[in-house]
């Protein structure tokens, strides 16, 4: 199992296995057949991680995180450490159902494959243009972890998953001048809280700058909240430059000082201003 020939064997024949074990649970298609990898990753998949929350989704993801091809960073990395014997699996794939059933991730939950099978360990991944962007180490019966299940996991940033997944989950995904999707990490948009009847407003975060605006054209948000009054047809700031960042119609201009987003549309011109700090409704 040591060359990449009988790795790529043994993964064509736990994808035939995996497949043949799919199930009416929920998780219809969370494995698929197909070709296995030219190039699986060849690391180890028993390697160390953390499971303090530090912030660090390198280390507390281990071999998943050692897996991903991700355009930019990490986005999220985690050691699932904590299955039961209810929770379980009696094959691989019964693992990974587990995962998703354990801790629901906010991730695409069909179309994995395996990728690398190393002794009581199994890799499975989740490709975009053929590159890995979540990975799932599923290990069989751990210490008072009996069957299968997950052991560590990681994913790249929203952004590299397909338009279709994250249009259907109401990401705003925005991209640079070039037309790239841009890591939400950088900038990201959303509509307000619909339980807190904030649903008119929207906030767009600037992860880059550490900054939070808003839109509020019904006066929704709580006035102390935002460092002024939003305005939704003022003239461009003749020090106001485009970023580049676009969604939609909209495109991003700001002022050397950012304190507030300049919203161009088809139809003029918004003033966002800066949020008072991070807030949330309760």
């Amino acid at each position: 199992m040591g060359t990449r020939s009988g790795i790529v064997a043994a993964v064509v024949a736990l994808v035939g296995f995996a497949a043949a074990g799919c199930g009416g649970d929920g998780h219809e298609g969370v494995v698929v057949t197909g070709t296995a990898p030219s190039a699986p990753y060849a690391g180890p998949l028993d390697l160390p991680y953390t499971v303090e929350d530090d912030g660090d989704a390198e280390q507390s993801s281990g071999a998943a995180g050692r897996a991903l091809e991700c355009d930019g960073a990490i986005r999220a990395g985690d050691a699932g450490d904590g299955w039961s014997k209810r929770d379980g699996g009696s094959t691989p794939e019964g693992g990974l159902r587990a995962y998703f059933d354990m801790y629901q991730p906010e991730l695409p939950d069909q179309g994995y494959r395996v990728e690398r099978v190393e002794g009581d360990r199994v890799l499975f991944s989740y490709d975009v243009g053929g590159r890995t962007k979540v990975a799932v180490v599923v290990a069989k019966d751990q210490p008072r972890r009996p069957g299968w299940g997950p052991e560590t996991s990681a994913s790249c940033d929203p952004s590299e998953f397909p338009a279709s997944w994250t249009k259907a989950r109401g990401y705003e995904i925005w991209t640079d001048r070039d037309g790239r999707r841009v890591p939400t990490t950088e900038v990201s948009s959303a509509a307000g809280a619909e339980h807190c009847d904030w649903q008119s407003a929207h906030f767009l975060d600037l992860g880059r700058y550490g900054r939070q605006y808003a839109r509020d054209p019904h006066r929704v948000l709580p006035a102390e909240a935002l460092t002024a009054a939003y305005d939704g047809d003022v003239r461009m700031p003749a020090d106001a430059r485009d970023t580049g960042y676009r969604y939609g119609d909209r495109r991003l201009w700001l002022t050397p000082d950012r304190a507030t987003a300049y919203v161009k549309t088809s139809d003029g011109v918004e003033a966002w201003p800066a949020t008072a700090s991070r807030f949330g409704c309760k």
